[in-house]
């Protein structure tokens, strides 16, 4: 992490130690940067803890094991395609974006487990510790205690939204009872709760602001437990239905993403939605929480986004994967100023005539437009590794930058990887998850500014793409559109879908809202004609909404985890 000043030399010195890349159970290794029973626990060891389970962030994310979940929640989805070179070029991914082929020994749905799962080993060897401080001693103890929580809340949502029956261990658990827990100790709702558990604690003991920007805040906090909250609220059953949208949770949604919190941090959308996703702009005051990568910090290559390592054009990278449908470059027309939601899919436009919301000149790379903004690298399809009828000729823009920066770099020829931080909280998100929550309780007329708050925001995104060529038109919905929930719901839907493209969350958005199988096997339908390995791509509703238990983690335990439904044998 790009931790500032005093914290970067600790940071340095434990992130030497903190690698993870073996699929192996981490319980049969020794997790560096732990204490074990006889060590003295001091404010320094305390100290160090601490920022080793930061370091994870970094270190311990692999291109094939992203922190990101790129290819679990947007190549999963109909946001991207794999890419790569073909089917077989990361024939993992393959078998996510299809649907089909999925077995419960993919060796990296046990490496994805195992590292998120190292990361919560490295919160609670910190939590165990900062347990035994005194705070007269060590006047941080709560604040700490917080940022770790907040951690490992983070972790066990990402493994939540993957695998759905998890293991929930706190410092309490030693590493090596950790295959001795059940999956299915707590329910669905209950593990939902122990998770948004984790964020209050945070969200009661941090502060307003941090020096050390890679530290959560108070609104990082508030934020993080509503969106678990809005999760939450779509009660699911075994057979993963929605089967209730719970009132409570939804209310609690709206505490929790009250503008107040979120103003007394200095929160607040960027003037151009361009900004979130550009180096000089990082740590600005839409990015709540992100993960801090640094480079030129005495490490080899630098601490760099290693886990986006992949999704680099093949022009000035390797290798190409994560590439925007064409089913998403068209959701992004537009007429009267509105989405063509029934319409949308019917043409593809290569060329992009027409109308079109500009925050796709901010997602896509094109063929025909500057590469980043830079008229001096016009993409086009040479900067892909496949003809058009494979994979596209579109590439994803947001986590990539500017072949010129500096802060990209080469690693391991011919790879690149950068420095840009990722944003893992934006406060647009908030705002829509705000909005949803307030259409789900049928409170329309206050959820209508707040989506067009981002639709405005939108509409004046083009301080960087006026020049294009194209037509740009984005205008806010009225309340005599909004008759009914259904019809602000859809909007809602789409608004998410646009505004945090290849962000990660599309796939678990669709899950939540209980449209998975419907809105992908209608995908499937439709790129068949496009993508011609599509016609092998089925959605099984009550099994494809979550990964298979991994069946090493299975054997682990001794069996005493129990598998997904769906996937048993």
């Amino acid at each position: 992490m790009k931790i500032k000043n005093i914290y970067i030399s600790s940071l340095l010195l434990v992130a030497s130690l903190v690698g993870t890349t073996s699929c192996n159970d981490f319980l049969e290794r020794d997790l560096q940067g732990t204490s074990d029973e006889g060590q003295t626990i001091s404010p320094d060891n305390v100290d160090n803890l601490v920022i080793a389970a930061y370091a994870h962030m970094v270190s311990g994310e692999d291109m094939n094991s992203p922190f990101s979940l790129w290819p679990y929640g947007n190549v999963r989805a109909d946001d991207a395609y794999k890419g790569g070179a073909n089917s077989e070029d990361g024939s993992h991914f393959h078998f996510l974006e299809i649907a089909t082929g999925m077995t419960t020994d993919n060796w990296a749905f046990d490496d994805i487990w195992y590292r998120l799962y190292s990361g919560v080993a490295r919160a609670n060897a910190a939590l165990k510790s900062l347990d035994g401080m005194d705070a007269n001693t060590y006047p941080q103890k709560n604040e700490r205690i917080g940022e770790m929580r907040f951690l490992r809340g983070h972790y066990m949502f990402l493994l939540k939204v993957m695998f759905k029956h998890i293991v929930y261990v706190d410092e309490t658990i030693p590493t090596s009872d950790y295959t001795k827990i059940s999956n299915r100790q707590y329910t669905n709702d209950q593990l939902w709760q122990k998770i948004a558990d984790d964020f209050k604690f945070a969200y009661d003991h941090l502060p307003d602001t941090q020096v050390e920007k890679g530290r959560p805040t108070q609104a990082a906090a508030s934020a993080y437990l509503a969106k678990v909250m809005l999760y939450k609220a779509y009660r699911q059953n075994e057979k993963n239905e929605v089967v209730e949208i719970n009132e409570d949770d939804l209310k609690a949604v709206i505490t929790y993403t009250d503008n107040a919190i979120m103003t007394a941090g200095g929160f607040g959308l960027e003037e151009d939605f361009a900004y979130n996703f550009l180096p000089q702009y990082e740590n600005g005051k839409e990015s709540i929480w992100a993960v801090q990568y640094s480079q030129d910090d005495n490490t080899m290559y630098g601490n760099l986004n290693f886990g986006n390592e992949l999704t680099a054009p093949q022009f000035f990278g390797c290798c190409d994967f994560q590439k925007p449908s064409q089913n998403l470059v068209n959701a992004f027309r537009t007429e009267n100023g509105r989405p063509m939601f029934d319409t949308y899919n019917e043409k593809d436009n290569y060329d992009v005539q027409g109308n079109y919301d500009p925050r796709l000149f901010h997602t896509v790379a094109i063929p025909g437009f500057p590469y980043k903004y830079n008229v001096n690298y016009i993409f086009d399809k040479t900067w892909t590794r496949n003809e058009q009828e494979y994979y596209g000729l579109y590439s994803s823009l947001k986590e990539n930058v500017d072949p010129d920066c500096s802060c990209l770099k080469k690693v391991n020829s011919p790879f690149v990887a950068n420095s840009m931080n990722r944003i893992v909280l934006r406060y647009a998100d908030v705002v829509l998850m705000r909005a949803e929550a307030l259409i789900q309780l049928n409170r329309l007329s206050e959820a209508l500014p707040l989506v067009n708050e981002i639709r405005n925001r939108a509409a004046r995104s083009t301080t960087l793409v006026f020049d294009y060529g194209a037509s740009f038109k984005v205008e806010p919905y009225t309340m005599a559109e909004w008759t009914d929930r259904d019809i602000a719901m859809r909007d809602l839907k789409w608004e998410r879908r646009l505004e945090l493209a290849l962000e990660g969350s599309r796939f678990f958005d669709l899950v939540r809202w209980g449209d998975a199988a419907k809105v992908m096997n209608q995908y499937y339908a439709s790129e068949a004609s496009r993508r011609s390995y599509y016609s092998d791509a089925n959605f099984t509703a009550g099994k494809n909404e979550y990964l298979p238990i991994p069946q090493k983690q299975i054997n682990y335990s001794g069996g005493l985890y129990q598998q997904n439904n769906g996937w048993e044998k």
